[in-house]
């Protein structure tokens, strides 16, 4: 099948000449311990605000025992407000320890990546060996963040339990006020616990609320640099320090998500955004395959793109079936190298073709 070239809306295609990509199905095998790749999203400048201010509930009023039944209801009242107390400022102290822990680690994650980026910056050789050793320290300490997102999660589980507890507390202390056999110094101890009780609650939906935007932050910031630190091993694989990572950029409402792999053959008068001829072995295709997605997604950040196999047309049957079979291989490696750069599976799709000009075969990327 021909293979044709021209669009009204012509894109600027990044020509490379080159031979195959790398092959291997992971970047580094020790850099993750599933041994998967994952996307890039945008660069997290330092580590994920918290909010700082503690919560402490103030004390109880004491009261004096006036011996009736209700008062002894406000005495049991009284020591469960002053546990419940107890139970919130001891939440708000783990709230702020793991604050605290996650500004640690993260310093820590930032310090390791900024020395990456600094020598990847100044120029190294490929696949470094000192950059894959501090790329693995990066690992482990954001491993710790995670921990401390995990921890934020658990907390979060006991102070909705504490605010459960404190709704039922104010509304036995609104229920007391009805027993028949009170004194008016129980009514008046009764309004003060009330008030309390109410104050008391108020601090621990304040807490919950803190927390649970605490612990999202940081999950939304525990998920950019996971997807930014695989960005990081594409460019110390290749010695060279990549600019921000290609799922900065989310689908847009109007485009509908694709297949990641299509066996229906191209056919389209659309110019490719990037030519990869694959005519010589071990060529570097990388950095300009990712600077020509990169600028197709800030002018169309909702573009989805096609990777297509074009193998030459023509020729013996045995020889056509091994250049359709290369293409396909190329294909495949390009198609990778997209996701390790960020690129999410439902924003590209493959599928093949066949070109008179192609003798050597090649892959070519569009814009959807």
């Amino acid at each position: 099948m021909a293979f044709r070239l021209t669009h009204s809306a012509a894109l600027a295609a990044a020509i490379l000449l080159g031979g195959c990509s790398f092959v291997d199905e992971s970047l580094f095998p020790s850099l993750t311990p599933d041994g998967s790749s994952g996307g890039a999203s945008s660069q997290t400048a330092g580590q994920p605000a918290v909010t700082s201010a503690p919560l402490t509930a103030q004390s109880v009023t004491p009261g004096q025992p006036t011996g009736t039944f209700v008062g002894g209801k406000v005495i049991a009242l009284r020591n469960d407000l002053t546990q419940l107390q107890s139970t919130l400022n001891s939440q708000n102290d783990r709230l702020q320890q793991v604050r605290t822990q996650t500004v640690q680690d993260s310093q820590r994650f930032h310090g390791t990546i900024a020395a990456i980026e600094a020598r990847l910056q100044v120029g190294t050789t490929p696949g470094n060996p000192i950059l894959v050793q501090q790329w693995n320290e990066a690992q482990s300490e954001l491993d710790r963040i995670n921990e401390d997102v995990l921890a934020m999660n658990r907390l979060t589980t006991d102070v909705a339990s504490t605010s459960g507890m404190a709704a039922y507390l104010l509304e036995s202390v609104r229920a007391a006020r009805s027993l028949s056999g009170a004194v008016d110094e129980d009514h008046r101890q009764l309004r003060v616990l009330e008030d309390e009780t109410s104050r008391t609650t108020v601090l621990i939906e304040r807490l919950l609320t803190e927390l649970s935007a605490d612990a999202q932050r940081q999950q939304q910031y525990l998920s950019n640099e996971r997807t930014d630190l695989n960005t990081l091993a594409v460019s110390i694989k290749n010695g060279q320090l990549y600019g921000s990572s290609l799922s900065g950029a989310r689908l847009g409402a109007g485009a509908a998500p694709v297949s990641p792999f299509s066996a229906a053959p191209v056919a389209t008068t659309e110019r490719p955004l990037v030519v990869i001829r694959f005519d010589r072995p071990n060529v570097n295709y990388e950095d300009a395959l990712y600077t020509a997605v990169k600028g197709a997604l800030d002018r169309r950040p909702n573009a989805v793109f096609e990777v297509v196999a074009v193998a030459p047309a023509g020729g013996a049957p045995g020889v056509s079936s091994v250049g359709e079979a290369a293409s396909i291989r190329n294909a495949q490696s390009v198609l990778r190298s997209l996701t390790q750069m960020g690129l999410p599976n439902d924003r590209v799709r493959t599928s093949q073709a066949s070109s008179p000009s192609a003798s050597n075969g090649e892959v070519q990327v569009f814009v959807r």
